[in-house]
């Protein structure tokens, strides 16, 4: 049967030659060249640094890319694992779940990905992917920015790496966390002691980011002096923000209203990041949510940025991609009735 797919191969050396780095590069019994070979449906052989490269030609093609830089990464010791591997393939815009090539866009002469990694004193973050870089630069360009999309691709993540660095440099004085504190679809009960331990549990994953970034002991430092504030939602209301960096996680879960009082508690030199997934929302039946009106209401004002992920943004394990496009076809087979907590941008 004829086919149109372009087949070739290609040879590749990988310099200077080193054991050390070369058996990094592969990984334990070649695990990571395997995952390459999975992923991209082509064949790799290699004899120390010389390696052959067999298939379709933009697959060939994007996998020795990969293999250049992930070599070059190998060059200070970095220990590569299956998960940058993975990342690396996202990056060059390879689906998850297929084994194709798929080129990302361009975001023209005038980008540079060095401009937008982030820098704290304790780790480099680098934007993975498309839509990642394009939310770093939303954020150090507007005021007020949305992150939107499903879970596992960096909103909360970078938002507060965001922070951390705009602290770090004197650019606020201040970071101030924000969650509300809506139970997903179960009932808690009474959660025993005072106030900040009862929200605790809400606002777990931003301490997490925070603790990986400044470490534990400068993090409760931080606390106790009020430089950062993590606080549930209700907290906000009467507040003006000056000089801070905000950011407000979860916020599919606010409502209409809490959603307005949010944004009105910014003050002059501050930052606000809200980061939210519009199909995990978690609020009482007929109840709209404040992320999504928002997305309606703001919507054409140039100096807010709104930046959209989808599953192929993921940078969990590629079975979690997988598993956010599988509930995205099942829910728009299934969606015979119209939803007000529907993300606008899925009934465009």
């Amino acid at each position: 049967m004829a086919t149109n797919l372009r087949t070739a191969t290609q040879n590749l050396s990988l310099l200077p030659e080193d054991n050390r780095r070369l058996a990094n590069l592969c990984g334990e019994l070649d695990e990571h060249i395997k995952l390459i070979e999975k992923r991209l449906g082509i064949e790799i052989h290699n004899r120390g640094s010389k390696f052959q490269l067999s298939g379709d030609t933009d697959s060939v093609s994007t996998a020795s890319d990969i293999l250049q830089s992930l070599y070059k990464n190998t060059s200070d010791d970095t220990l590569l694992t299956p998960n940058e591997v993975h990342l690396a393939l996202q990056d060059a815009g390879v689906n998850g779940n297929q084994n194709a090539h798929k080129q990302s866009p361009s975001f023209g002469d005038d980008f540079n990905d060095k401009d937008w990694v982030i820098t704290t004193k304790r780790s480099v973050i680098k934007p993975r992917g498309q839509n990642q870089k394009k939310y770093v630069q939303s954020i150090h360009t507007n005021d007020v920015n949305f992150g939107i999309g499903p879970a596992g691709t960096g909103k909360t993540y970078l938002a507060v790496a965001c922070a951390v660095n705009a602290l770090e440099k004197d650019e606020v004085r201040r970071i101030v966390l924000v969650r509300p504190a809506v139970e997903a679809g179960e009932k808690l009960g009474f959660l025993p002691g005072d106030l900040a331990q009862k929200v605790d549990p809400y606002l777990r994953p931003l301490y997490d980011a925070l603790y990986e970034m400044l470490g534990f002991e400068k993090v409760d430092r931080l606390i106790e002096k009020n430089v950062i504030e993590v606080a549930p939602l209700a907290y906000m209301r009467g507040r003006t923000l000056n000089d801070a960096f905000i950011i407000l996680d979860e916020s599919q879960n606010t409502t209409k209203e809490q959603m307005k009082m949010f944004l009105t508690r910014i003050g002059f030199g501050s930052h606000a990041v809200i980061t939210g997934d519009a199909s995990q929302i978690d609020l009482p039946q007929g109840k709209k949510s404040g992320l999504v009106h928002a997305i309606e209401v703001l919507d054409g004002i140039k100096e807010i940025g709104f930046t959209y992920f989808v599953a192929q943004d993921v940078v969990r394990h590629t079975l979690v991609q997988r598993i956010v496009e599988a509930y995205d076809s099942f829910d728009e087979a299934n969606s015979d009735t119209p939803n007000h907590n529907q993300d606008p941008t899925e009934r465009k």
